[in-house]
């Protein structure tokens, strides 16, 4: 019994070791290159990009771009109200664009304006 207790509580005194999220290179700016603001989305159902499944994409210039070095998934719900699949957001990003790529060393999702921080005139 105790060795029972034992290993139970060894397992979850190890868990929240193995639950914490390293902070990603990509979450890091470059302070010697320019932040771009873009706008992002699913490039199917946003931007009109061709493939199958939902990508995330960034539109640059007026020319959309499939993204590397992040996913569509880890900037939350693509398919919530105002999730990538349906709304196009604006971001900061770094990187290059190399074969009709967008190669990202940097993203980071723009908040939104709280509407109840807005003033009227």
């Amino acid at each position: 019994m105790k060795l029972l207790l034992t290993v139970v509580l060894g397992v979850f005194s190890i868990l929240p070791a193995f639950s914490q999220q390293k902070e990603s290179k990509i979450s890091v700016p470059d302070s010697t290159k320019k932040i771009l603001i873009v706008e992002a989305a699913c490039g199917q159902c946003q931007l009109g990009l061709k493939a199958s499944g939902c990508d995330l994409a960034v539109r640059i210039n007026g020319k959309s771009y499939f993204v590397e070095g992040t996913s569509i998934d880890e900037h939350g719900d693509a398919h919530a109200e105002d999730g990538f699949c349906n709304a196009i957001r604006k971001a900061e990003v770094q990187g290059e664009i190399i074969n009709n790529r967008f190669k990202a060393t940097y993203f980071k999702m723009v908040k939104k304006p709280d509407p109840k921080n807005t003033k009227t005139q």
